[in-house]
Order: structure tokens, then sequence, then C-alpha cells
């Protein structure tokens, strides 16, 4: 009996094989139940180009007091400020990596904010 973790590691591995091929930077999401995070790794996976996450300090004051980072509004603001970054060092392609984690949610909107802010995937 596989646990959640091993179940959501093992439906991401494809997903990880099949943008390996492509040779593109890769956007990777992962989420906790208090924050997001998503980097932009090079097409080789040997370097991290751009990161962002609700437990940054700047984003936390922008999300208010509380720091809320579970929520859809967090998961918008670092689509937007990954998007930024990456787009800073000269990345304008990318692969969604959504490591085992449904197309739903907190990870839809952190692709779409992705995309608005101008990563193509």
């Amino acid at each position: 009996m596989l646990t959640k973790k091993e179940q959501r590691l093992r439906r991401a591995r494809q997903t990880r094989i099949r943008i390996a091929n492509q040779g593109v930077a890769r956007l990777t999401v992962n989420r906790t139940n208090l924050h997001i995070y998503a980097s932009v790794i090079s097409g080789d996976g040997s370097k991290v180009l751009a990161t962002a996450s609700t437990a940054e300090a700047e984003v936390r004051q922008t999300l208010g007091g509380s720091g809320k980072g579970g929520n859809i509004a967090a998961a918008q603001v670092i689509g937007k400020r990954v998007a930024e970054k990456a787009k800073a060092v000269g990345v304008e392609k990318v692969a969604f990596d959504r490591a085992g984690f449904a197309y739903h949610g907190r990870v839809k909107a952190l692709a779409d904010s992705a995309r608005e802010a101008g990563l193509q995937f």
C-alpha cells in the first residue's frame, strides 16, 4: 500500500520524464496546507532560475498580516511573481510540472496567473 505522498510522487515521475525529453525549462509547483511554492528549473535540471513562495516575507506582507498562503488569491500572486522573475532571467517558454498535484484550485490558479503574466506553456 502506497502512502498519499508516494502516490503523488509516482504520478509526478512520468510527467518529469516527458518534460526532460522536451529539454525546456520547467515551472514546478509544490503546495502545502499553509503555503505554495513555485520554481523555474533549467532544461537540464541543473539550476533553479527563479523561485517564488508565500513563505517569503515580502509576499506575506502583501497578503495581509496573517500571511494566508493557502488560498487561491495567494497562488495567483505567486504565479505572477514567478513569471516576472523568470522573464527577468530570459525564460519565456516553460513546461508546467504540477508535481502530481491535481490541476485544480490553487495549482490551476498559479498556472493561469503565470500565463497571464507572460509565461508560455
